[in-house]
């Protein structure tokens, strides 16, 4: 089945071979969990609680969304805006180039289109009507992140991509040129090509496959964008790992922080953050605006849909983090924001402590009393 993808080889194994995270088979984690994140006695979700537990898991009607191409036509007067299309799919405009984050427009997370984790919410905007990309990161390949008809469409195109080693195969088999692809190490970096930008593939904890008999067989990355004035960082899948008090003093500082908030569970703290645990997570890069992503597109926990939401915006307000929620589709600038509309509460149309339909936006300190050490 194409949707799989390929298997690394030939000069490409070779060079993930000679990685330090390599480990004689497969890629591994190798950098330390903090005492306590998992939740041990927490019992792993079964194949029946995914099909059929959970309330609330998929929201019971449409999710507002903005159609972002009109203010797409203006430069950030920042020079700096981002652009939340779903799960983890970000357009970053940073200083006039367009920077695409794990892109998915496809209709499911999984290899089959009968079957699997439905997206509920469609992306805002056409896949072809996106203005030119100048650069498209993958942080890893899994299925909601590393999307095989979305691909296919970008590789028409004459854009090049930046992922984490070996996940290139996937891109080439699908028909991206190979001078296109740049793949990289942790810590490696790749400038573009006529550009002051620059993207550098940082540690994440987390794991990576894309059928039942390649776990691991490609790297898992973070990545952080830089040019002279501005600085994105971008988590793709990762639990809380110390490495990135090291990413802050290599990498930092970021105006922008895109962390993972959705598709949690006690039993995963190694691989995904959960909103308490991605609060953490910013604190380490030394803060900045927090921009949360995947979440409101599929349904791959246990939680409801909006929990991650609600509790990023419950405990990021009471520790003073810029917060930069916005609706599907609108374009925000970072260094405007100084307040969050909770739009999802009218989702459902249900009574919440605001109250149902729309809520007062509330208004974030300008400063950021949490401590970042």
């Amino acid at each position: 089945m194409k949707t799989f993808g390929a298997k690394p080889a030939g000069a490409r194994l070779e060079r993930m071979k000679a990685s330090s995270l390599w480990g004689g088979e497969a890629f591994r984690n190798v950098h330390p969990v903090p005492p306590g994140l998992r939740d041990l006695s927490a019992p792993r979700p079964t194949v029946g609680e995914f099909l059929c537990g959970g309330e609330r898991r998929v929201p019971r009607g449409p999710l507002p969304s903005l159609n972002p191409l009109d203010a797409w036509r203006r430069a950030p007067g920042s020079g700096l805006r981002a652009t939340w299309l779903g799960h983890s799919t970000v357009l970053i405009e940073i200083d006039g180039l367009r920077v695409l984050t794990d892109p998915v427009w496809g209709p499911r997370a999984s290899p089959s289109r009968l079957a699997g984790p439905k997206r509920f919410q469609p992306v805002p905007i056409a896949l072809r009507a996106l203005p030119p990309i100048d650069l498209v990161l993958v942080s890893h390949d899994h299925y909601d992140h590393l999307d095989y008809p979305t691909i296919r469409e970008l590789a028409r195109h004459d854009v090049p991509f930046v992922t984490s080693l070996g996940v290139g195969a996937h891109l080439e088999a699908w028909g991206v040129a190979p001078e296109r692809i740049t793949e990289l190490d942790w810590w490696e970096s790749h400038t573009l090509r006529d550009a002051e930008l620059t993207v550098t593939a940082a540690p994440s904890q987390h794991f990576s496959g894309r059928g039942l008999k390649d776990r691991n067989a490609t790297l898992w990355s973070s990545l952080a964008i830089r040019t002279p004035r501005h600085a994105v960082f971008f988590s793709g899948d990762t639990g809380l790992t110390t490495e990135y008090a090291t990413i802050r003093e290599r990498l930092g500082p970021f105006d922008l922080v895109m962390l993972e908030v959705g598709a949690f569970h006690p039993s995963w703290g190694d691989i995904h953050l959960g909103p308490a645990n991605a609060l953490e997570a910013w604190s380490l890069l030394g803060g900045g605006a927090f921009l949360p992503v995947h979440w409101g597109t599929f349904s791959l926990a246990l939680h409801a849909w909006d929990e991650p939401a609600e509790t990023l915006l419950s405990l990021g307000s009471a520790k003073g983090v810029q917060l930069v929620m916005p609706r599907l589709g609108e374009a925000v600038e970072p260094a405007n924001v100084d307040s969050v509309t909770p739009w999802w509460r009218g989702v459902d149309a249900r009574q919440r402590d605001a109250g149902p339909g729309e809520a007062e936006p509330i208004t974030l300190p300008k400063s950021m009393p949490w401590p970042v050490d």
